[in-house]
C-alpha cells in the first residue's frame, strides 16, 4: 500500500540522513523541547570547555576528554533516536506525496453542461468550483460528487488495486485529490484548497515534525524537569560537602554524576517513543490526526460500531431455501435461479450464488431467449421473470400474497410450510422473500444480513482488553437482538439516530468512560466528533473524515483492534522504558557515590559492592553504560513493547518484573563489564 511503503527500522538511507538530523538537532533552541538532554548538551560544553583548557594549559587529557566525548554521544544518539522515528515518517509522506501532481482540471463554466470545459492548472481550483473527471483523468482536488456514477482507483491513497463505486449523494460521495476515476465520469463540486486538501494534510501529519505532545507525555516531561533540577540541586550541594570532608571533585567527575543520575535514557528516547506509535498507525494505514487521539485509544472502555458493512457484510443474502410441502428445495432454488438471471441487485445475485453452492446448479450466462425480466419495483416490491409457459416472481411476503390471489383470480389457501417459515424468519431478525409461480406458492426465500466470520473473535479479543462493544443499527430490536447475538457484541443500539448515538456517547464520557467510534456516513459524524477516538472510513463522507480524529485508509472498521492495541503499546512503552531508565540509578549509585568520597571517607569502599578498579574508573564505567544503554533501547522504543490481551494487574507485575527489576539488574552487570574493559586498557 501507498501509505505502507515498507521501511525497515536502520534502513541505509534512513540512518544516513537520521546522524545528519542528529547533529542538525544539537541546536540548543531544538533540544529545549527534551530538557534531560537540554541539560546533558549544556554540561556537555562545559566539560568542552573544560578540555580545551587542558589543552592549552598542558594537563593531562584523557579522563576529562573521555567524559567528554561520551557525553557528546549520549546527546547525539538520543538526537539519532528522534531522528530515526521522523525519517520513517518522512519515508512514509514521500511514498505519499508521490500521488499528488499538478494536472489539469476540467473545470465546468456550468455545472448543468457537460460540454461547458474549461482546462485549469488543478492548483488554481477555488473552493465551490465544479470540475468533470472522466475515465482515466485524475480527480484534481477534494470533493463531493454532485452528478454521475463511477467507478475510482483510489491506490494513491489507500494502496488497494481493486477500485470502488462513487456515486452522487449518500455516503460514498466523497472523492479525494489524486485518484483515478477508471471508468463513466463524475461532476465533482471541490471542497478543499490547493495545499489544504485531505492528502496534503496527510503528508504533514505523516511527516510528524510538528507533533503535539500528548498530557500524559507533558506530565512525565513535569517530571523529568523536576528531577533534574533536584540531582542538579544535589550534585551542586556536593561540591561544598567534598570541600568540607577534604575531598575536592573536580569538575568533570560532577558533571559525570549529575548526568549519570538524571533520567537520561527515558529523556532521550521519549519523543521517538511519541511519533513511531503514530508510525507504526501509519504502516497499519491509519493516520492519527494528533498524538493524543493515539494514546486516548490505548484506554479507549467503549467501542461503538456500525452494524452494516462492519459487523455483517453491508447487504443482504439468501441462506435458506424453504419450500411448501410437495415440492423440494432443489426444484424451489431451480426455480428461484430463473426469476434472478438478471437481478444485479446484491440480494439477486446471493440467491444464484447459493444455489450453485448448496445444490450444484449450473447458472447459464443469460436468460432464456423470449424471457422478459421484470425489475424490481418500490410500487409491486416485486422482481421476477416471464417465460413462455410460466410467469415467476420474488418480493415481499404481501406483495407475493397479492401476486398469488390476482394470478390465480381466487383467494389460494397458504401451505403451512410457507407461513411457519415467514414467522420462525421474522423471529430470527432475518428477511423472508416470498417466491411464486403461475399463481401459486413455491416458498420462502431466507435473506439475512450476513455477520463477518471471524468478527465473533475479534470481538472476544476486545473483551479481553477490556473493551465493551456496542452494536449501533437503524434495524428493529428483533433484528438487531439477532444479530448481536450471533455477533458476540455486548450491547447494541436499535433504530439508531445521530442524535441517539452521541446521546449514548455523551452517557458513558459522564461516567468516566472513554469511547471509540467508527463511522462513514454524514449521520456519523456528530458521534465521530463527540468520541474520544473517532476512526472515519476513508470511503466515508466529507463531513465524517472531517469529524474523526483518525482516518482509516483502508475503510476496515474491525481495524480497531490493531488502533487499541497500538495505543495501549505506546502507553506501555513509555511506562516500562520510565521505569528501567529510574531503576538504572539505583546501579549508578552504588557505582559513582563510594568512587567520590573513598578518598576522605574510606568506610564508603562496603559501598563497592560491584568491585570497581578505581574511583575514576568506576565513573568513566557509569557514564559510558549511560550513553550505551540509550543506544540499546533505540529499537524497543521505535517497535514497542509486545502487547498481549491481559488484565491490568499482571501487565503490571511483568512490567515490574522485566522494566523495574531488570533496570536495577542490567547496569550492575554493564557497568562492571565497561570497568573490565577500562581497566584492562588503561583508560582510567
Amino acid at each position: 500500500m501507498a501509505a505502507k511503503a515498507a521501511t525497515s527500522t536502520f534502513q541505509p538511507d534512513l540512518v544516513g540522513r537520521a546522524t545528519v538530523d542528529a547533529f542538525k538537532k544539537l541546536n540548543p533552541a531544538a533540544l529545549m523541547r527534551s530538557p534531560v538532554i537540554f541539560v546533558t548538551e549544556i554540561v556537555a560544553m562545559v566539560v568542552t570547555i573544560l578540555f580545551v583548557r587542558d589543552v592549552v594549559a598542558g594537563n593531562p587529557l584523557l579522563f576529562t576528554g573521555q567524559i567528554m566525548a561520551w557525553l557528546w554521544f549520549t546527546v547525539l544518539f538520543a538526537n539519532f533516536a528522534e531522528a530515526i522515528a521522523e525519517g520513517r515518517g518522512r519515508a512514509q509522506a514521500a511514498s505519499l506525496r508521490q500521488a499528488r501532481t499538478d494536472t489539469v482540471a476540467k473545470r465546468l463554466a456550468d455545472r448543468t453542461d457537460r460540454s461547458s470545459v474549461r482546462p485549469i492548472s488543478a492548483l488554481d481550483l477555488k473552493i465551490g468550483d465544479h470540475v468533470l473527471v472522466e475515465t482515466g483523468d485524475l480527480v484534481p482536488g477534494d470533493g463531493e460528487i454532485v452528478e454521475g456514477i463511477a467507478s475510482v482507483n483510489e491506490a494513491a491513497v489507500t494502496g488497494e488495486s481493486a477500485p470502488v463505486i462513487r456515486e452522487a449523494g449518500g455516503d460514498r460521495s466523497a472523492v479525494t485529490g489524486g485518484t483515478t476515476v477508471v471508468s463513466d465520469w463524475l461532476i465533482v463540486r471541490i471542497t478543499a484548497a490547493p495545499g489544504s486538501s485531505f492528502l496534503d494534510r496527510m503528508i504533514a501529519l505523516v511527516e510528524g515534525a510538528e507533533r503535539q505532545k500528548t498530557p500524559n507525555e507533558l506530565a512525565l516531561t513535569i517530571l523529568l524537569v523536576g528531577m533534574t533540577l533536584i540531582f542538579l540541586i544535589a550534585v551542586v550541594t556536593l561540591t561544598g560537602l567534598s570541600a568540607y570532608a577534604g575531598a575536592a571533585v573536580s569538575v568533570p567527575i560532577l558533571i559525570a554524576l549529575l548526568v549519570t543520575l538524571i533520567p537520561t535514557t527515558i529523556g532521550g528516547l521519549l519523543s521517538a517513543i511519541g511519533i513511531a506509535g503514530m508510525d507504526r498507525l501509519i504502516r497499519h494505514n491509519v493516520l492519527a490526526m494528533s498524538g493524543k487521539a493515539v494514546e486516548a485509544s490505548g484506554d479507549v472502555d467503549t467501542l461503538l460500531l456500525d452494524k452494516t458493512g462492519t459487523i455483517t457484510f453491508g447487504n443482504r443474502m439468501a441462506s435458506e431455501f424453504v419450500a411448501v410441502e410437495g415440492m423440494s428445495a432443489v426444484e424451489m432454488a431451480e426455480i428461484a435461479v430463473e426469476a434472478s438471471l438478471a437481478d444485479e441487485t446484491a440480494e439477486g445475485r446471493s440467491i444464484l450464488v447459493l444455489a450453485r453452492d448448496r445444490f450444484g446448479i449450473a447458472l447459464p450466462d443469460a436468460p432464456r431467449p423470449g424471457a422478459t425480466f421484470i425489475p424490481f419495483s418500490a410500487a409491486t416490491r416485486l422482481s421476477g421473470v416471464d417465460l413462455t409457459s410460466k410467469t415467476i416472481r420474488k418480493g415481499s411476503i404481501d406483495a407475493i400474497r397479492k401476486f398469488v390471489r390476482e394470478t390465480a383470480g381466487h383467494e389460494v389457501a397458504e401451505p403451512r410450510a410457507f407461513t411457519q417459515a415467514v414467522e420462525r424468519i421474522a423471529r430470527s431478525g432475518g428477511t423472508p422473500l416470498g417466491l411464486a409461480e403461475n399463481g401459486r406458492f413455491i416458498g420462502v426465500i431466507h435473506l439475512k444480513d450476513v455477520v463477518k466470520p471471524d468478527i465473533k473473535e475479534r470481538f472476544a479479543e476486545l473483551r479481553r482488553m477490556g473493551i465493551r462493544t456496542v452494536m449501533v443499527t437503524g434495524d428493529n430490536p428483533v433484528t438487531a437482538a439477532a444479530i448481536a447475538s450471533e455477533a458476540g457484541v455486548d450491547d447494541f443500539i436499535a433504530e439508531a439516530t445521530p442524535q441517539d448515538k452521541l446521546n449514548y456517547i455523551r452517557n458513558e464520557q459522564r461516567q468516566g468512560r472513554l469511547v471509540a467510534m467508527c463511522g462513514d456516513g454524514t449521520n456519523d459524524a456528530p458521534a465521530l466528533a463527540q468520541a474520544d477516538v473517532g476512526v472515519a472510513m476513508q470511503t466515508g463522507t466529507q463531513a465524517a473524515r472531517e469529524a474523526g480524529n483518525m482516518v482509516d485508509l483502508d475503510s476496515d472498521p474491525t481495524k480497531l483492534i490493531e488502533i487499541v492495541g497500538i495505543g495501549k503499546q505506546l502507553l506501555m512503552t513509555r511506562g516500562s522504558l520510565t521505569t528501567f531508565s529510574i531503576a538504572n540509578d539505583v546501579a549508578k549509585y552504588f557505582a559513582i557515590i563510594p568512587a567520590l568520597f573513598i578518598a576522605a571517607i574510606p568506610e564508603l569502599d562496603v559501598l563497592n559492592v560491584m568491585g570497581l578498579s578505581t574511583p575514576e574508573s568506576a565513573i568513566l564505567s557509569a557514564v559510558i553504560f549511560n550513553a550505551l544503554v540509550i543506544v540499546a533501547l533505540i529499537p524497543l522504543a521505535l517497535t514497542g513493547v509486545p502487547y498481549r490481551a491481559l488484565d491490568a494487574a499482571t501487565v503490571l507485575r511483568r512490567n515490574l518484573l522485566v522494566y523495574g527489576l531488570g533496570g536495577i539488574l542490567v547496569p550492575f552487570i554493564g557497568i562492571k563489564l565497561i570497568d573490565v574493559v577500562v581497566s584492562f586498557l588503561s583508560l582510567a
